[in-house]
Formats: C-alpha cells, structure tokens, sequence
C-alpha cells in the first residue's frame, strides 16, 4: 500500500513539475512579445532618418511617423544595409507585425490561464 501511494505520489509529482516547465516556458514567449510589442510600437513612432546622420554614423534623428511628410524618406534595415521604404508600405507593416504580435499575447495569455489551472488542480492532487 505504501509502495503504490509513494508510486502515486512520484507521478503526480512529476507531472506537476512538467506542467512548471510549460508555464516557464510559456512565461518567457510572454516576455519576448512583450518586447517585440514595445519595439515595434516605438518603430511606429520612429521612423525618419537622415542621410546625413548616416554618413557621419551620428545617432539618426528621429521624427514620429504621423508627423511625416511625403518629402521624408524611410528606411529599412536589411541586414547591414538601409534600403528605402515607402512610407504607406512601411506602416503598413509596422501596423501588421503589432495586429500579429497582440493576437499572439492573448494566445499566449490564454495558456497562461489554461496552465495556471492545471498547475493548481495537479497540486491540490499532490496534496491529496
């Protein structure tokens, strides 16, 4: 009897720290969206560069993206080089990868919840 309740025990508690591990997990791509959340808002803000700023290699000027003018260039880095961007297809994207990048949040949210549950449920039947 206390052979198979120590057996019990082992794989409830297992299986507890499997769901820990997910939750980890999950936690961290929470994190990492919340970064590419916050980058891509601030490309949305940022987004004007001047040459000049380039060939001097001074940080570049920044100017919001709604303040744009269509006589400003934009840019986009492709790899190690600048290449021009037109400013409608750059927010464009900009205003795609932060629709992708919210979606992703509230399904990465939503396994946060689901694992929190089954994390809690595992736990009171370790307990048991």
């Amino acid at each position: 009897m206390a052979a198979a309740l120590q057996e019990r025990l082992q794989t409830e508690s297992a299986e507890f720290q499997k769901i820990q591990a997910e939750l980890s997990s999950v936690v961290e791509a929470r994190q990492k969206l919340d970064a590419q959340l916050s980058e891509n808002e601030l490309v949305k803000k940022v987004r004007r560069v001047r040459v000049q700023d380039l060939r001097s290699r001074c940080s570049p000027s920044r100017q919001e993206f709604a303040t744009l003018t269509a006589d400003n260039t934009v840019y986009k880095l492709v790899g190690p080089v600048l290449v021009q961007q037109d400013q409608a297809e750059a927010r464009q994207n900009v205003d795609t990868r932060l629709d992708f990048i919210k979606s992703e949040i509230k399904r990465v949210e939503g396994q946060l919840k689901d694992l929190g549950e089954k994390g809690e449920k595992k736990k009171l039947e370790v307990r048991r």
